[in-house]
């Protein structure tokens, strides 16, 4: 568990916060949104940033409209170390799909007051809750899993898991339809499936959404879109990306929906653990998703 008497905290959202979470890659060609053709492209990039806007534009006064692309958030800090995220995350306006809660690579081992007023706080704000459960690339015990399924629900009232560490090949199908199916006959809505790359195209059909890149901005940049991702719509799929500059912002924006992506978290965050905090860019992230 975090250090609850360090008094650390972010400030800024570049400090201390979310939690571990693995990284993938999936190198290949370059993309169009860099300047290249692709065959795969859904539509025309957004227009550039107009000149002279600020980098971290403010939530407030965010169109009405749905935005092109809604973010989902590994949120892994204790809100005691990180209140103020975990309060950003709550206001209105902002564009999220679901945020997932890992407690300690799971929901733990007993309910936490602090996490539950803040999982309190994101469903009055009606925002989906995701329980974060690593599934160990397909060799962690089905029983384990619902277990913990379990007490994220009694503890926490989510409505769906993030399953983590994913296997990919199709040898491991079999194992994620039984938990898939285990976990829906419980009523979980939505399951995120995250193997970080694009999978066996069987696995499209067991989740809500896949996490088909989970890696840094120095690979996305070259990533391959396979034919198969054609065939769904944007909201099937989401990119995590990390070490991104803010200058590569919008483009990487860009490119997520060329790619297909319809959820996304960008982060220019780098090192060991780049999903332990928000962006230094979050408000102007926020702005960019509607474009």
């Amino acid at each position: 568990m975090p250090d609850l008497t360090s008094g650390a905290g972010w400030g800024d959202f570049t400090q201390h916060g979310w939690g571990r979470r693995g990284t993938g890659s999936d190198a290949a060609r370059p993309h169009p949104a860099l300047g290249l053709p692709h065959q795969h492209s859904r539509e025309e990039p957004a227009p550039a940033q107009p000149p002279g806007q600020p980098a971290s534009a403010p939530v407030e006064g965010l169109p009405p409209l749905p935005p092109r692309l809604r973010m989902g958030v590994p949120a892994y800090a204790h809100p005691l170390l990180a209140p103020v995220e975990w309060s950003e995350l709550a206001r209105p306006n902002v564009p999220l799909d679901w945020v997932a809660v890992n407690v300690w690579n799971g929901p733990g081992t007993r309910p936490d007051p602090a996490v539950r007023d803040a999982v309190t706080a994101l469903r009055d704000a009606g925002v989906r809750l995701l329980g974060y459960l690593d599934t160990g690339f397909g060799q962690r015990p089905h029983s384990e899993l619902m277990a913990d399924a379990g007490r994220f629900r009694a503890w926490y009232r989510v409505d769906g898991y993030f399953l983590d560490q994913a296997a990919s090949g199709a040898a491991a199908l079999g194992y994620y339809r039984a938990l898939t199916g285990a976990l829906r006959a419980e009523g979980a809505s939505p399951l995120v499936l995250s193997p970080g790359i694009h999978p066996y195209p069987g696995y499209v059909e067991l989740a809500d959404q896949l996490v088909t890149f989970d890696g840094p901005w120095s690979v996305y940049r070259w990533a391959q879109l396979p034919d198969w991702v054609d065939a769904y719509p944007a909201e099937r799929f989401c990119h995590l990306v990390h070490g991104v500059p803010v200058q590569h912002l919008e483009t990487v924006l860009r490119m997520a929906r060329w790619q297909g992506a319809g959820t996304v978290f960008i982060t220019d965050r780098t090192g060991c653990d780049p999903w332990a905090g928000l962006p230094s860019y979050w408000h102007a992230e926020l702005t960019m998703l509607y474009r």
